[in-house]
């Protein structure tokens, strides 16, 4: 059931711009959109993985195999707006939402360049872990003191 019919999304808001701390530009390629003319559901999944983790390396506290703590997806969620398509171009906002002791959920809005609200938006939570035995770690501070970049506030 889409929003238009009354679905779950029908019942939240698209969030604005305000809501996110950081803005990305994301290309979309022509086999992101489906049959249907837009891009498929999926898609944004991989955009919110790609927005984070590119986030983490920038900052230097993810090297994928060297990295002693990383941060493994225990929950993810997407609520849809508007129809986007190749060949728009997107933007991809993000915010942390909520850091707690070993987890961390990350906030996402994947908008249409230059548009107000958001065309969909996500929750992405990692949960940090020992990378060689994946048993939770407290989230280490640099990440902490990265983190608070990713507070609307802050």
């Amino acid at each position: 059931m889409s929003p238009a019919e009354g679905g779950p999304a029908a019942r939240r808001q698209a969030p604005g711009r305000a809501a996110f701390a950081l803005f990305r530009p994301i290309g979309l390629r022509w086999h992101d959109n489906d049959v249907y003319g837009h891009v498929n559901n999926v898609v944004y999944y991989g955009l919110f993985d790609t927005l984070v983790n590119a986030w983490l390396c920038e900052r230097g506290l993810l090297e994928v195999q060297r990295s002693p703590v990383i941060g493994l997806v225990v929950s993810s969620s997407c609520d849809y707006f508007a129809s986007v398509a190749f060949p728009q171009r997107l933007e991809g906002g993000l915010r942390a939402e909520r850091i707690g002791t070993s987890s961390i959920t990350y906030g996402i809005g994947i908008f249409a360049e230059g548009a107000a609200t958001a065309a969909a938006a996500g929750r992405f939570t990692h949960v940090m872990v020992d990378a060689a035995t994946h048993r939770p770690v407290p989230i280490p501070e640099a990440h902490r003191a990265a983190l608070q970049e990713l507070t609307p506030e802050g």
